[in-house]
């Protein structure tokens, strides 16, 4: 199995990149969070999925994004290009908030997912996610979240503003503040 691969970013498009190692190319599936350019030096945590006739690699620059998606593959139904989605329309702490709070509705709320398909991760991931000892940051973030939707930004538009925050600013005020500046220099 697969667990790491590391080489240059030779080709990005949406949901895949081509990592060259030693002169192979990998075709690895990612999330869009991957934002490095073609030519760079990348790692990524995989999860290597064997099926029948198939062999796939998807990547994660977080471990704990791998985590989340070994979490989300082990739920009935949902295969590793599901579990691939999901993590792009809704972040690891997204997930970890919603399900501690067994909140279906927020998480469909800020990710866009379908109310059913919330309410299936919610309980799905319950047991599978320890409670209260993921990012220390999770509350005072879905606050700003839910301040930036407030003030008229897309689901979209508050997740990677809240992603490109140094983890240094703290506070819910100073957090939406910073937020609010970086979307106010994207216009």
């Amino acid at each position: 199995m697969i667990r790491r691969i590391h080489g240059t970013l030779i080709e990005r498009t949406l949901g895949s990149a081509v990592i060259d190692v030693a002169g192979i190319g990998y075709l690895v599936f990612v999330t869009h969070s991957v934002t490095l350019e073609e030519g760079t030096d990348i790692t990524l945590h995989t999860y290597h999925a064997v099926r029948e006739a198939v062999s796939d690699l998807y990547g994660f620059e977080k471990k704990e994004e791998l985590e989340m998606f070994e979490h989300l593959i082990s739920l009935p139904g949902i295969g590793p290009k599901s579990a691939l989605n999901i993590l792009t329309h809704a972040d690891v702490s997204l997930l970890t908030e919603a399900t501690q709070r067994g909140d279906a509705e927020y998480l469909s709320k800020l990710s866009g997912l379908g109310k059913k398909s919330a309410e299936k991760i919610v309980t799905g991931l319950k047991d599978k996610i320890a409670s209260g000892e993921e990012s220390e940051h999770k509350g005072k973030d879905g606050d700003v979240i839910d301040a930036l939707l407030s003030l008229g930004y897309n689901q979209h538009e508050a997740r990677t503003a809240i992603q490109n925050l140094p983890p240094e600013i703290e506070g819910t005020a100073k957090r939406l503040r910073e937020a609010l500046k970086t979307l106010g220099t994207k216009k």
